[in-house]
């Protein structure tokens, strides 16, 4: 099942621009199939891996099975609705989705260790019946899984383990086979929602664990910064905390501030069929805004009472705790509102546009930052395609450090287990070390020159073109 060149092979599904293929190859694996629909990730993961991702999993599982073998499997697979109809079960009632095709592969190739990743709403309450589907089509296939997933972030990862300053909680299924036989024993999640090795998630400062890019680097990107309007917005709003901190008020408020609803406790009027959320913040709006009555009636005139401001930039959400303005935090433009944080760790980068803003810089975080902070190395390339596309394919991978703690720490746990299908796999995660980071930078050896003659080649293209 091994190939003679590594200790281990695995295939990368819905692979995105390579996150598990960095994770699985700072262990040591070698990647014997990919597959990527959307053609500009595929493109950057050719660029970087130097092997096509262009397969089509429907039909290279369906018709034929293409798929070669494999020890491990990774998939950060589509969460798609399941029917509830009950009248099928297992693989039989996934039929129609795309998780049907992975469990395809695992029939034909019992590969030893399953790695998932998803969004961690996939084992909220509304799923719960896809969420058992999975596990049960799992089992019955022999793979010993936990009936409760294992959640993890890379901001509870310390920076030498290849922790990143983003929260960014996923579910990870990870799956060992070990016949039906004990499949269907229960097991606890191998990795807690814990920070590890006693970290303090608190710690982290952006610009020394990422680092943040000198201004000098980024002279030819201008458009990373705020424009006119979104200045204005992030001006007015730092007015605000500033005006508030001079008077002395120590405790922001940590519920949404609306401006539209600054109105006198004794005028305001909560209409009949407010929801309970809602009305709660109306109340809250109205006390604070009678407490500091006069410090916000003179913010508000010197902004023209935010009238030019679009609804979502009237409203306010501080979580910077004791920061003095906005140029110590890390700021998101929400469609709730201008969100405020404290310059630790940052938001999950998302795939649109709503990419975090360096308070003390005034302009978005870069790619390179982005990409930094999914634990792409270095030399991860993106080519010359437009940011919007980076910023996408980012915002829909997974980070490496996280995928790579979770895969070593599951295999550890079922050492035995795997020992008796796959003894290289277990060497390689025995020998691995606590961080992918400098791992990576070796995996790329072998691929260099395969990698740097493709990039040639593109180069020669746009100068003909």
């Amino acid at each position: 099942m091994n190939t003679p060149t590594a200790p281990f092979t695995f295939v990368d599904l819905f692979a995105g621009v390579g996150g598990f293929h960095a994770a699985l190859g700072a262990v040591g694996g070698e990647c014997v199939y990919a597959v990527e629909k959307d053609a500009e990730a595929a493109a950057v993961y050719e660029r970087n891996w130097g092997m096509a991702a262009h397969g089509d999993i429907v039909n290279d599982t369906e018709s034929t099975m293409r798929v070669p073998e494999h020890d491990v499997l990774a998939a950060g697979f589509p969460c798609q609705p399941f029917s509830k109809s009950g009248l099928q079960r297992g693989m039989d009632e996934a039929r129609g989705t795309l998780f049907w095709n992975i469990l395809r592969i695992l029939e034909a190739r019992r590969p030893t260790v399953v790695l998932l990743e998803n969004v961690r709403n996939i084992y909220g309450p509304r799923h719960k019946h896809e969420w058992e589907v999975i596990v049960r089509s799992l089992r019955e296939l022999g793979y010993q899984v936990a009936s409760r997933p294992i959640v993890f972030s890379p901001h509870l990862l310390p920076p030498e383990r290849g922790g990143r300053p983003q929260i960014r909680d996923r579910v990870f299924i990870m799956a060992t086979y070990v016949g039906t036989s004990s499949s269907f024993v229960d097991v606890e999640p191998s990795v807690p929602h814990l920070p590890v090795d006693g970290w303090s998630p608190s710690e982290w400062d952006l610009a020394e664990h990422l680092p943040i890019q000198p201004d000098r680097e980024l002279e030819n990107q201008l458009h990373l910064n705020l424009g006119p309007a979104e200045r204005t917005w992030v001006e007015a709003w730092n007015d605000f905390v500033v005006t508030l901190r001079a008077a002395g008020v120590k405790k922001l408020p940590g519920f949404p501030v609306w401006v539209d609803a600054f109105v006198h406790e004794s005028h305001l009027v909560v209409s009949p069929g407010t929801p309970a959320w809602k009305a709660a913040f109306l109340r809250k709006n109205a006390a604070f805004y009678t407490e500091h009555e006069e410090l916000i009636e003179s913010w508000l005139s010197r902004w023209n009472y935010l009238r030019d401001f679009p609804p979502s930039r009237r409203k306010f959400e501080w979580q910077a705790q004791n920061a003095e303005s906005l140029v110590d935090t890390v700021m998101h433009l929400r469609p709730s509102g201008l969100r405020v944080k404290q310059a630790t760790y940052v938001p999950a980068l998302v795939a649109i546009t709503q990419t975090s803003i360096l308070g003390d810089r005034l302009r978005r975080l870069s790619p390179r930052e982005a990409a930094r902070l999914q634990g792409l190395p270095e030399w991860f390339d993106f080519c010359n395609q437009p940011d919007s596309a980076t910023y996408k394919q980012l915002g829909n991978g997974v980070n490496v450090g996280a995928a790579y703690h979770v895969f070593r720490e599951h295999v550890l746990r079922s050492l035995d287990a795997v020992r008796r299908r796959a003894p290289r796999l277990a060497q390689a995660v025995v020998q691995s070390e606590m961080s992918p980071d400098s791992a990576i930078e070796r995996y790329r050896e072998p691929h260099r020159e395969v990698i740097l003659r493709r990039r040639r080649s593109d180069a020669v293209q746009r100068v003909a073109g």
